[in-house]
């Protein structure tokens, strides 16, 4: 088992040189040079576990302003994407649950991250591959001023896609943050 700094300090690694230097999201700089990301490693393997960190992580976000955005890492479980995605599921069905739906969104990241219609060996998955399966919660404020001062949102993803290919799947595979 890694060390809990050693987690959070790769998943800050990432998200500087992948999620930011490819510009997969315009909207993630500015919280990151603000030191304004709260991490949560959970190592827990149990379903409930998860779920109640989520809700706690939840809970702090939405008391704490100081906190832009929250990532919850999983590096010990939820390998299978299937698996994990049936998690994203609980975790938006919990938002809802709680009367959080419009308040937060989730979106979902994962090593084997795989879109849709998508071969597995498409670089275009790796928008969203992560070194651990984790589950990012956004204020979805933020996340619609982010929106609206942005020039040209609709083309973010096929920009995303046609970046991700034209670095090809050598480049992802020797970046150092992904599994081969």
């Amino acid at each position: 088992m890694q060390e809990t700094t050693d987690i959070i300090n790769i998943t800050k690694s990432w998200i500087e040189k992948i999620v930011i230097g490819l510009n997969f999201c315009p909207f993630a700089a500015q919280p990151f040079k603000s030191n304004s990301i709260h991490y949560e490693v959970v190592v827990e393997s149990n379903l409930n576990t998860v779920l109640g960190e989520f809700s706690k992580v939840c809970t702090q976000l939405n008391d704490d302003e100081s906190i832009e955005t929250s990532l919850i890492i999983l590096p010990e479980h939820f390998d299978d994407f299937e698996q994990y995605l049936d998690l994203v599921d609980l975790c938006e069905q919990l938002l809802i649950m709680e009367d959080l739906n419009g308040v937060f969104q989730v979106a979902s990241f994962h090593p084997q991250y795989l879109f849709a219609g998508s071969e597995e060996s498409d670089p275009s998955n790796y928008t969203n591959r992560s070194p651990y399966p984790m589950i990012h919660i956004l204020r979805e404020d933020s996340l619609t001023t982010a929106i609206d001062k942005h020039i040209d949102v609709d083309s973010i993803p096929e920009n995303n896609i046609i970046n991700a290919r034209n670095l090809g799947l050598a480049y992802f595979k020797s970046s150092g943050f992904f599994k081969s």
